[in-house]
């Protein structure tokens, strides 16, 4: 299996959004007839659709916006939020500050140290609410904010690294027993990230309720340049739906997937759950919105790092409120508005009743699915061409 790259090396062709479409089948249904839930860690959301744990798209007002929608906002243990007590001041600084200092500036805000009460004090802000509270941290540190978040009532709790494994090693660190984690939360556990078919089993192995798929393709980030590691994700997802779909024959447990990162319109969001993913997690597509904390700035959570950062700002613009994007009424022509309409639409096109059958549709290898018949929407930057 692969290409010959050159004298005893293969590498395997993989795929990304751009290059993959749909085929419709020999059924149509109404949008409005079709089910677009899931279900994550035994919580049914009406969207299945994440907001990613990044500071300049989720705080607790943007979470509780997210949750009344019925969709999934995960707010970052490591971020300012838990670090400050107003967040949005340092928020301010990071967005205002000059792009050629930008990575100096982000370097030394996230130097202040993080403040164990404010995790409770956020958590308690969104469950105050009434909407579920997702939050997420490193391995690093998640052995001791997890017992702080689920006392706290947490409902969904994540482990998300730039690659997460099973067997981690380190001289400098005891590295954290994910088996054990699992199991000690008593609450659902979703871990990421991964690219592979053994990894996903692995994780889901560990007894976690959720995996996430996706290394470096996110708008902010710059892991796949920095480091030179990463899988497209149409080829990744459908790759980890395996391990899922193999798991779930072996233990009669279905373990979600979620593509994570990637994905700019909806067409991506529906090729996502067309390849395997049970849900997607987004970033840019958020920090467009009236109510990202970043007012239409956005950079990756390892941007950071002190010695080797794997983000970058950058300016999404503010194009219209959260609903907008979700729901609609759509006010852009490019696809990155009504995202839940989308995807019922191509649901309803594809004859897809529901998720799980979203991902046995027909997919076609299809490089110039962007391009062809396009040459107008080029030549005006209009549409799927600007």
């Amino acid at each position: 299996m692969g290409e010959w790259v050159g004298i005893g090396r293969k590498a395997r062709r993989s795929y990304g959004f751009d290059e993959i479409a749909l085929v419709p089948g020999e059924l149509t249904i109404n949008p409005n007839d079709v089910d677009t839930t899931c279900e994550i860690g035994g919580i049914k959301f009406e969207v299945p659709i994440l907001a990613s744990s990044m500071d300049g798209v989720v705080d607790t007002r943007f979470a509780i916006a997210m949750g009344k929608l019925g969709g999934m906002a995960v707010l970052h243990l490591e971020g300012v939020s838990t670090r400050y007590e107003d967040p949005q001041e340092a928020i301010e600084r990071i967005v205002n500050c000059d792009a050629k200092k930008v990575t100096e500036v982000i370097q030394q805000i996230y130097s202040a140290p993080i403040k164990k009460q404010l995790i409770t004090k956020r958590i308690n802000e969104i469950k105050k609410a009434k909407v579920p509270a997702i939050v997420s941290c490193n391995p690093q540190v998640a052995g001791e904010f997890g017992p702080i978040a689920r006392a706290a009532g947490c409902d969904i709790f994540i482990i998300q690294s730039t690659v997460i494994s099973v067997n981690h090693e380190s001289s400098e660190y005891k590295p954290l027993d994910l088996h054990k984690f699992c199991k000690d939360m008593k609450i659902p556990v979703l871990l990421g990230n991964c690219v592979d078919y053994k990894m996903a089993l692995s994780l889901m192995e560990t007894g976690c309720q959720g995996v996430f798929v996706g290394v470096g393709p996110g708008t902010a980030c710059t892991s796949r340049g920095v480091l030179g590691i990463g899988v497209p994700q149409i080829t990744a997802t459908c790759d980890c739906a395996a391990a899922r779909d193999f798991y779930y024959k072996k233990t009669g447990k279905y373990i979600p997937v979620i593509t994570d990162g990637g994905m700019a319109t909806g067409g991506d969001v529906c090729k996502a759950f067309a390849a395997g993913s049970d849900a997607v997690m987004l970033g840019n597509a958020f920090a467009r919105s009236k109510e990202a904390p970043g007012k239409g700035y956005h950079w990756g959570m390892a941007m950071p790092h002190p010695s080797l950062p794997r983000g970058t700002r950058i300016q999404v613009g503010v194009t219209g409120s959260l609903e907008e994007i979700l729901y609609g009424p759509a006010k852009l022509d490019d696809g990155t508005q009504n995202l839940m309409g989308a995807l019922a639409t191509s649901m309803g096109n594809l004859g897809a009743h529901n998720i799980r059958e979203m991902q046995l549709v027909k997919m076609i290898i299809a490089p110039t699915i962007q391009t062809e018949g396009k040459v107008y929407q080029a030549a005006q930057r209009v549409g799927m061409r600007k």
